[in-house]
């Protein structure tokens, strides 16, 4: 390769080669799931909330990663589902055991915007992974945001993910927090349902511009977002974060493409305003549109 070719050394590190990470702790929270505290070799890994990572388990590959946790802390968080060979092999890892990282990739919420506005924070499923970095965030920034509503919805009991924030989430004030399953078991004393029904009994004044981050599963998007518009909340200022099959991570492979855009880096997070033309990602809604 000619010189004039070559990739500087520092993009090179952030898109193309993994660095090293330490696995810190590691702590079972489903059957499923478990949850990694990592730190950079070479210092913070530097994430705004809403970024993926490309998480290598050696001799097996990689597989991409929402990071879970704020970017003020020195360590950052990964939650891992096992879904297959690299994920099952990265369960199998302990507590001093290295990995490799590249990234952070992609756009994440913008919490510069958000400040001063009220917010409401909706999470389906593993999406309340992504979504915890955004929470821990605003949380530990409190004063600079307005109100701040949280929905949480999982398939069952058994599912539910972050049982010791969930706990701290409920016992704060400053937090307006909800939490809903699908299904119940002989265990739960807690609401059951579809993650709309506690959006229905909030209300928010839409003088105030309040704005809405969604991450979860697509099939729950077009449904959240109507419920949203009842409320007055404006299409620009209604957030979803995308699930795509991320491989490069670098808008290279074309895995994630959608119409013209690459996931991986013109999103995951994306507004719903951005969204309407491309039925690919989601079925759009608007106010004035049947809903039925």
């Amino acid at each position: 390769m000619a010189e004039a070719d070559q990739i500087p050394e520092h993009l090179e590190r952030v898109f193309y080669r993994p660095s090293l990470a330490r696995i810190l702790d590691v702590e079972d929270m489903t059957s499923a799931e478990r949850l990694f505290e990592l730190e950079m070799e070479s210092g913070r890994l530097g994430h705004a909330p809403g970024q993926f990572v490309q998480l290598s388990a050696f001799g097996y590959g990689e597989a991409p990663i929402s990071i879970c946790s704020s970017p003020t802390a020195e360590t950052f968080a990964l939650c891992v589902r096992d879904v297959g060979t690299v994920t099952a092999a990265i369960h199998d890892l302990t507590p001093g055991d290295w990995v490799g990282i590249r990234g952070p990739y992609g756009k994440g919420f913008p919490v510069r915007r958000m400040e001063g506005n009220d917010l409401l924070l909706v999470a389906g499923g593993i999406g309340i992974a992504p979504l915890r970095s955004v929470i821990t965030y605003v949380l530990e920034k409190r004063d600079r945001f307005g109100r701040v509503a949280v929905v949480y919805g999982a398939r069952d009991p058994s599912a539910i993910l972050f049982r010791k924030d969930i706990q701290a989430w409920e016992s704060d004030p400053s937090v307006e927090f909800f939490m809903i399953v699908d299904k119940a078991d002989e265990t739960w004393t807690g609401r059951t349902g579809v993650v709309t029904l506690p959006i229905r009994d909030l209300d928010f004044d839409p003088r105030s511009q309040p704005i809405a981050a969604v991450v979860g599963p697509p099939v729950m998007y077009k449904f959240v977002a109507m419920e949203l518009f009842k409320k007055g909340f404006s299409e620009d200022r209604v957030y979803f974060s995308l699930e795509r099959r991320f491989r490069c991570g670098v808008g290279k492979c074309g895995h994630c493409q959608l119409n013209d855009l690459y996931v991986c880096q013109d999103g995951p997070v994306f507004r719903y305003s951005d969204l309407t033309t491309r039925t690919e990602a989601i079925e759009a809604w608007t106010p004035d549109k049947d809903n039925e």
